[in-house]
């Protein structure tokens, strides 16, 4: 079947969705289409199954921590994991069909099937030949192709939230996000962990300062992460797997070997663009993701792409969002609107949460003020029980503007919050007082961090 459209969207994640409800009451005609369940990865298969998880940690840690200190059940509380997982799955089971139930209710045609580009203004999904006006491409990413041999032994994130029983010793190939927070919850599930990174330093994309007092947090739970430890292969011996990787120092390489029930791939996920042929719609792809301009346009005039997949951005949820909304916008009145990237946070939820926005830099930096607190002190840090908490502040002191600021400790998901809307509104550091006294929950701390 052959059908006409003003609007076609390619993947129905948060981008896909964001850009159909903000279209939607335009009266053009539009459709959408999706190769799995509707809802994409962060509902179903990433940041809020995730969080339920972690949920359960932080409720778990916070209970065995207080032991001794007022409060906290004797004897160590445990995570109930299959029970866990069946909670989890009360959030993500029914999602699909509300969605699409949803998108069909304001009048977006839904298909299902993997889409590919017959040419510049044409996609093709099964039987059917869908001509747009417009086409919006948010197809997402996916767990990176490591290229060793035994790959096929990898367990995905997605697969490691449905595991029914979490095994014994688990292995976290790569240093990321993923690793970290599925290793802090696995840790506090009962499972032996490693964490195995091929360079020197994990969580690239956090400051390294305050990576350092997440690396002795997790240690001192008993993570064991070791640093440029590339995996070079996986091998299945009996019930066990066998993890192997190379070292090398100034005088010669060597191998380790590290035995695991379960080995989880978190060595980083590439944009979901395979087998969309984009070839044939004359769309450039950049560093392995669809290239976009500031208007979140491609090469190819018609066709717009946003969230993952996109060149552009960090890969989160809100910049997801925020670039839908640009390129709903310029599909509607012209492009007339960007991007701003400006003051948009990043958090990893571990126990303690680390969250960052804005730049880096070191301590001693000659060219900005940084001021770094460690607050393993601090009243905030001890009341809660935890051991490792620290903050570090980046001003440009001639401007007296906050360009970065990286938070590790209880609240640090909330608190980055203020830093990011004085970045993003353009006020000052010495604003900062002002604002903050409409959060009493955090407002010593902020004042305190710079």
């Amino acid at each position: 079947m052959e059908r006409d459209y003003d609007i076609i969207i390619i993947g129905s994640g948060v981008a896909g969705t964001t850009l159909a409800y903000k279209v939607a009451s335009s009266g053009l005609n539009i459709a959408i289409i999706d190769c799995r369940e509707y809802g994409g990865t962060c509902p179903l298969r990433g940041c809020d199954p995730k969080k339920v998880l972690a949920s359960a940690s932080e409720a778990t840690d916070w209970n065995n921590r207080l032991i001794g200190k007022g409060a906290g059940t004797e004897g160590l509380l445990s995570i109930d994991w299959p029970s866990l997982i069946s909670f989890k799955r009360t959030f993500t089971e029914d999602y699909p069909r509300k969605i699409e139930k949803s998108l069909f209710e304001i009048g977006i045609d839904t298909y299902h099937g993997q889409a590919y580009f017959e040419n510049e203004n044409t996609v093709a999904v099964g039987e059917d030949l869908l001509r747009g006006v417009y086409i919006f491409v948010a197809t997402g990413t996916k767990p990176r192709k490591l290229n060793i041999p035994g790959e096929e032994y990898l367990t995905s994130s997605e697969e490691f939230m449905e595991t029914e029983q979490l095994p014994k010793r688990i292995v976290f190939v790569g240093g990321g996000y993923i690793s970290f927070e599925f290793s802090h919850i696995a840790r506090r599930a009962g499972s032996e962990v490693v964490i195995l990174h091929r360079s020197k330093r994990p969580l690239k994309g956090f400051d390294s300062d305050l990576v350092d007092v997440l690396l002795k947090a997790s240690r001192a739970i008993g993570i064991e992460v070791h640093t440029e430890n590339p995996v070079v292969g996986v091998e299945k011996e009996g019930s066990h797997l066998l993890v192997k990787t190379e070292f090398k120092t100034e005088s010669h390489t060597g191998t380790h070997t590290f035995i695991a029930d379960m080995v989880v791939h978190g060595a980083g996920r590439v944009p979901d663009i395979e087998g969309l042929e984009l070839e044939n719609a004359g769309i450039r792809v950049k560093n392995g993701a669809i290239e976009v301009d500031k208007h979140m346009r491609t090469s190819n005039s018609r066709v717009y792409a946003g969230g993952d997949c996109s060149s552009e951005g960090m890969p989160l949820t809100p910049i997801a969002g925020l670039q839908a909304g640009v390129a709903a916008a310029n599909i509607l009145d012209g492009n007339l609107a960007e991007a701003d990237y400006t003051g948009v946070p990043s958090a990893v939820f571990t126990i303690p949460t680390m969250a960052s926005v804005g730049i880096t830099a070191p301590i001693d930096s000659k060219e900005y003020k940084v001021v770094f607190r460690d607050r393993s002190g601090w009243y905030s840090t001890r009341r809660t029980g935890l051991e490792f908490a620290a903050s570090k502040v980046i001003i440009d002191e001639e401007n007296d503007r906050v360009l970065g600021a990286h938070i590790l400790g209880p609240n640090a998901e909330e608190a980055i919050n203020i830093f990011a809307m004085v970045m993003r509104l353009g006020l000052k550091a010495s604003d900062l007082k002002k604002v903050v006294y409409a959060y009493p929950g955090i407002c010593s701390d902020i004042v305190h961090m710079v």
